[in-house]
């Protein structure tokens, strides 16, 4: 692996009148790669989207906003924040079809038409209109497949328990127009961040598993999500790549033989959240068609891990090698001075990361 390059970021850029943070990571990445602040100081940063004309979209749900962040001299800062929508319900994933912006709040899915010359949205549509809203994990997720349709994620109410809405813990599809629901995935969690192979159209997941059964069980995964897969929650859970039956939720042996193994197992409590393809071409060719994965950092564990991006190389659209850090830092010793969140593939060849308070340009420049 190539030797790695200590970048500082650049001084904060101030947005909102928002002071700088008094500190900022010293964050590591492969050589000839850097990563420099795009925007900060508009409230916690959560899921992106692209517009049609390539600005940057960003959803902060502890505002209700969804803002834009356009760079017109393409100086790699963001020029200014435009709030797009505002009122809106814990706004949380963004997704565009056919010039049209979808926004999952916790318990709904609206559609807006956009001008991306103006970066304003109007004339609300309800599309899935009730989505059960908030518990346990109230972020809401969205992606458009190859196939057109509206793939809608949903995580549990607790940590483990029955449901009783079947669209908990499972990742649901939709007409474009919020029609023709059924079950795409179940025995999922918390399946946080959804991307779809830029080749072979499958869809892929990163998802955090139950907590409280020991500071290595079991692995959070990131996974080829198959449509009817039952993933074993709450009965089962993967680990070694076997399923096993969690005896403190009931789980049963005959159940956890249904069980649809996870891709690829991870360190537990990482807390996978967004993840992206990167499908463009300014990085080298051997990055190119990675998965990248934000780890959003451990909560409960008495070691804490996590809080870096990792990437998961592929070949003919399976992963063809081990996953392996791509931008650690944000936790040095005992401080927690960042935490990943959101991945997303750039019209200008860079990748963009969202913390809970910043959007970093990850770029690269041949050494």
């Amino acid at each position: 692996m190539a030797r790695a390059l200590t970048v500082a970021l650049l001084a904060a850029l101030v947005v909102t009148g928002a002071a700088a943070p008094a500190q900022e990571p010293r964050l590591t990445l492969p050589q000839g790669f850097r990563i420099d602040e795009f925007a900060a100081g508009f409230g916690s940063t959560r899921f992106m989207a692209i517009d049609p004309a390539g600005t940057l979209l960003v959803s902060t749900p502890n505002q209700g906003r969804v803002v834009a962040l356009p760079d017109r001299n393409r100086d790699g800062r963001a020029d200014s924040v435009v709030a797009v929508l505002d009122g809106l319900d814990l706004p949380h994933g963004l997704a565009f079809k056919d010039g049209l912006l979808y926004v999952a709040e916790t318990g709904r899915v609206k559609r807006f038409r956009y001008d991306p010359a103006t970066l304003k949205a109007s004339d609300a549509a309800v599309v899935v209109p009730t989505l059960p809203p908030g518990g346990g994990h109230w972020t809401r997720t969205i992606a458009f497949g190859p196939d057109g349709r509206l793939y809608v994620s949903v995580g549990s109410s607790c940590n483990v328990c029955r449901e009783r809405d079947p669209r908990r813990a499972a990742i649901t599809r939709y007409h474009a127009d919020g029609s023709g629901e059924e079950r795409f995935a179940t025995g999922l969690r918390n399946a946080v961040g959804l991307a779809f192979h830029p080749r072979t159209g499958e869809l892929w997941a990163t998802v955090n598993e139950r907590d409280w059964r020991g500071d290595d069980l079991p692995p959070d995964y990131i996974t080829e999500v198959k449509e009817g897969g039952f993933y074993g929650w709450p009965d089962c859970f993967a680990v070694g790549g076997r399923a096993v039956a969690d005896r403190g939720a009931n789980g049963s042996d005959e159940r956890c033989r249904q069980m649809t193994l996870p891709t690829i197992e991870i360190q537990g409590h990482s807390a996978p959240l967004g993840l992206a393809f990167y499908t463009g071409s300014e990085f080298p060719p051997g990055y190119r068609g990675s998965l990248f994965v934000a780890y959003h950092g451990s909560w409960n564990r008495s070691v804490p891990t996590g809080y870096k991006v990792v990437r998961v190389p592929f070949k003919d659209g399976r992963p063809s090698g081990p996953v392996e850090d791509f931008a650690t830092g944000w936790r040095e010793g005992g401080s927690v001075r960042g935490r990943p969140v959101g991945l997303q593939m750039g019209a200008d060849g860079a990748l963009y990361l969202s913390t809970d308070d910043t959007i970093y340009r990850i770029s690269y420049r041949a050494p």
